[in-house]
């Protein structure tokens, strides 16, 4: 192995993760403000930090960026109540200012990194499109073979990433993300309480049903289960509830 390798192991220094969140946007479907998913960022964090991993915050944008109000431990509907590292997180000063100063994804150089996390929530959906940077510096990661990760609806990013040899990343690949059958739930939870046309949905599209499309083995374990799953170095996460599962299949993917 060349002294050169940026792949190299260097037992000196922490392993160094770059995650990746979600700019503030306005969704199509249904006019709401969304953005990332707090337990996307916390649990692995939390996981990643408990391994004495350095962590760097990055954006598509760079800049302040926003959580979707139900990941909010705090947020009236109760949903993520029970979510006490993100709790813990939001209260501590110094974490809690991350998400107002995060990295453009131009400025994050591969070479300094082991590891890339793509979290979830709503925005990506309706932003990662646009994305392009975000999309090469996904296919670098992965190419260098360095370990290339991307949770919840975070996989969106796996519905635009090509290799440089132009095949999807996605094609031939075992790989998870926000399913179906969440998507069903979702769509019933909020057409119930109103908020909603029934022939409408909260998504423009469907992660399930567009790996598939691109030729994706798309996996998973069932409505709201922690579920990570690792074809090669690039690791998925199932949904929300998956953040911890996604960060210990990284971790033990870098040899921990």
């Amino acid at each position: 192995m060349s002294l050169k390798d940026p792949n190299r192991v260097n037992a000196k220094r922490p392993k160094r993760i770059a995650i990746v969140i979600a700019n503030p946007a306005l969704s199509t479907t249904t006019g709401w403000p969304v953005g990332f998913w707090w337990s996307e960022l916390t649990n692995p964090y939390y996981e990643f930090t408990e391994k004495g991993y350095a962590i760097d915050l990055f954006s598509p944008n760079g800049g302040r960026c926003e959580p979707d109000a139900m990941s909010d431990p705090n947020d009236a509907s109760g949903y993520s109540s029970t979510d006490l590292i993100s709790q813990g997180f939001m209260h501590t000063e110094k974490l809690r200012a991350l998400i107002d100063t995060t990295k453009p994804i131009a400025d994050l150089n591969v070479a300094d990194f082991d590891a890339l996390v793509v979290a979830g929530g709503q925005a990506p959906m309706f932003t990662f499109e646009q994305a392009t940077d975000l999309h090469q510096t996904f296919v670098d990661f992965y190419e260098s073979g360095k370990v290339t990760a991307a949770l919840c609806h975070g996989t969106a990013i796996l519905r635009y990433a090509k290799l440089s040899n132009g095949e999807y990343l996605a094609k031939g690949k075992t790989v998870t993300g926000f399913a179906n059958v969440e998507e069903d739930f979702a769509d019933k939870a909020v057409w119930d309480y109103g908020l909603l046309a029934r022939d409408k949905h909260v998504m423009p599209w469907r992660i399930e049903d567009e790996l598939k499309n691109l030729g994706a083995n798309f996996v998973q374990a069932g409505l709201w289960r922690g579920f990570a799953i690792r074809d090669g170095n690039l690791i998925t996460g199932q949904q929300n509830f998956s953040g911890a599962e996604t960060a210990r299949a990284i971790i033990d993917a870098l040899g921990e």
